[in-house]
């Protein structure tokens, strides 16, 4: 049978399953990322073999950058904070302390135990510092009105942390082609650092701006559908990220910018900012089926196994040390509950933002034992990590919101 006219049986079949059965399966310590993860896993030719697909990493890399662009897109629409300092103070936190302290920490551990270079070691902890925003959608903001500082602290996180990555992944990425550091290191500031991410929060608020306005001055004279609204949403993705990609600057960046600019400009149009919301999110969860089944269809246990000691080893030091060690670190004189700093420690989530770093780190030349070691320890560390957050995401939050519960009530008696 035609492997594309399968796999589009498969993911129909899957999305129609999801979709009636989610009652059910919400009630389960299971993230639906964990389920489309197995069923990957059993289709493949490990499984059942009825897919067989063996996408090349320019394929992974497109399909993991689209649903990174529309899930931090997403993130930046339900930021309903106030643009002051104040407010994004754990933010500022969790992405200017805790993001080079994970991406150093992970460097020195690929180094000193894994034997890598410094150059492969420090883009392995750029691929693998970041906080998923595809694939934390249980631990995130649910609507506008959420003010739980647990949950936007980590959408915050999502949606920033991948594009405030990208000069480490760059930095690993020349130093690995080029150990003379002399050659590229002025470049990499003033080009992969400064500039493209003072170019990605610029053309993130003009790009967005001139298309509220077109879009304003437009309807006055001819009202556009629902379902035409909703394009604009999807137009203002596309064109902040490609126009910002031209001019070098950080795309993730840009577009999560958008996003708060888009919240902004629909202050006073509630029902169309949720329903553009509502589009984002439809379109991001139809994406990220079709990405974690590939996913797991495109696992090799052989190459994972011969990794696997190193794999485990990188896994249990980010997820029990470097992460909630980082995070304790970064929040100290926060004034944050103990509670939501070991929360924030513990939902360090891996996904679909990793995987599109190492495609590109591949895609731009890094080949060879280096690339076979930094890949299949990436793709071990995902699993694990849609394995582990997606059994203990649901009854962890639920948790957190019973005792939060708890303590306002206790509060108002008093």
């Amino acid at each position: 049978m035609d492997s594309y006219i399968l796999s589009l049986l498969v993911i129909g079949t899957l999305l129609l399953g999801v979709t009636l059965g989610s009652g059910w399966i919400e009630r389960l310590p299971l993230s639906f990322s964990l389920i489309y993860l197995v069923v990957g896993v059993l289709l493949g030719s490990y499984g059942f073999g009825l897919i067989e697909i063996r996408p090349d990493a320019e394929f992974l890399q497109r399909l993991s950058e689209f649903v990174v662009i529309v899930s931090v897109f997403g993130c930046g629409l339900k930021m309903n904070r106030p643009l002051k300092l104040w407010a994004w103070q754990s933010t500022i936190r969790l992405i200017g302390l805790l993001m080079p302290i994970s991406i150093f920490a992970l460097a020195a551990v690929a180094h000193y135990i894994l034997g890598m270079g410094w150059g492969a070691a420090i883009l392995l902890g750029a691929i693998l510092a970041p906080t998923d925003p595809v694939l934390a959608s249980e631990v995130q903001m649910g609507d506008l009105e959420d003010r739980d500082e647990l949950r936007f602290s980590l959408t915050s996180e999502g949606g920033l942390n991948d594009a405030l990555a990208f000069p480490f992944v760059y930095f690993g990425i020349y130093a690995v082609k080029d150990s003379n550091w002399d050659n590229w290191l002025k470049s990499w500031i003033g080009i992969d650092l400064l500039w493209a991410i003072a170019s990605g929060i610029v053309m993130g608020i003009v790009v967005a701006k001139a298309v509220i306005w077109i879009d304003h001055h437009l309807q006055k004279r001819r009202s556009v559908t629902d379902l035409m609204e909703d394009f604009v949403a999807l137009s203002i993705i596309l064109l902040t990220y490609s126009l910002t990609e031209l001019v070098n600057g950080y795309g993730f960046l840009a577009v999560f910018v958008a996003g708060i600019v888009v919240h902004r400009s629909h202050l006073v149009q509630r029902e169309k900012h949720i329903a553009q919301m509502e589009f984002t999110e439809q379109i991001e969860k139809l994406l990220e089926i079709t990405a974690i089944v590939i996913l797991g269809t495109v696992l090799l246990f052989e190459p994972m196994f011969k990794y696997v000691g190193q794999s485990l080893l990188v896994a249990a030091l980010l997820f029990l040390v470097i992460r909630p060690l980082g995070v304790w670190l970064s929040t100290l004189g926060g004034g944050l509950p103990k509670n939501t700093r070991n929360l924030m420690g513990w939902f360090g989530i891996k996904g679909l933002g990793s995987i599109y770093y190492l495609t590109y780190a591949l895609g731009e030349g890094v080949t060879g034992e280096t690339a076979e070691q930094i890949a299949w320890i990436t793709y071990t560390v995902v699993v694990l990590s849609i394995i582990i957050y997606g059994i203990s995401a649901y009854p962890l939050m639920a948790w957190y919101e019973n005792v939060k519960n708890k303590s306002q009530k206790s509060e108002k008696v008093i």
